[in-house]
């Protein structure tokens, strides 16, 4: 099993900046797949960012140049940074763990452990 923890939300006016952070324990070794998705109210969970363990990363359109996915191995641990806050970024923020199949898989289902979210708020 894998435990996640993820701290840094919070609330921020647009063009502002926040990183999250996403702690793993446990079997980290199968973590080859570490991602950020988001879900607004009244709207399905969405990919933002992946970052393979090779440090290989995707993104969402809707964030590409705005924000940037990490991870640091040896720490167990993966980042957002968020920069250009927009309104339209407010959600709860997850991050997950999955398997690397060889492409980057932008589907909640492919991911078997996740954290239990942290707010971002962005007043325009």
């Amino acid at each position: 099993q894998v435990q996640l923890v993820e701290s840094g939300g919070g609330l921020v006016q647009a063009g502002g900046s926040l990183r999250l952070s996403c702690a793993a324990s446990g079997r980290t070794f199968t973590m080859d797949l570490m991602g950020w998705f988001r879900q607004a109210p009244g709207k399905e969970r969405e990919f933002v960012a992946i970052v393979a363990r090779n440090g290989r990363t995707y993104y969402s359109d809707s964030v590409k140049g705005r924000f940037t996915i990490s991870r640091d191995n040896a720490k167990s641990t993966e980042y957002l940074q968020m920069n250009s806050l927009k309104p339209d970024d407010t959600a709860v923020y997850y991050c997950a763990a999955g398997p690397d199949l060889g492409y980057f898989n932008v589907s909640p289902s492919h991911y078997s452990y996740w954290g239990q979210g942290t707010q971002v708020t962005v007043s325009s």
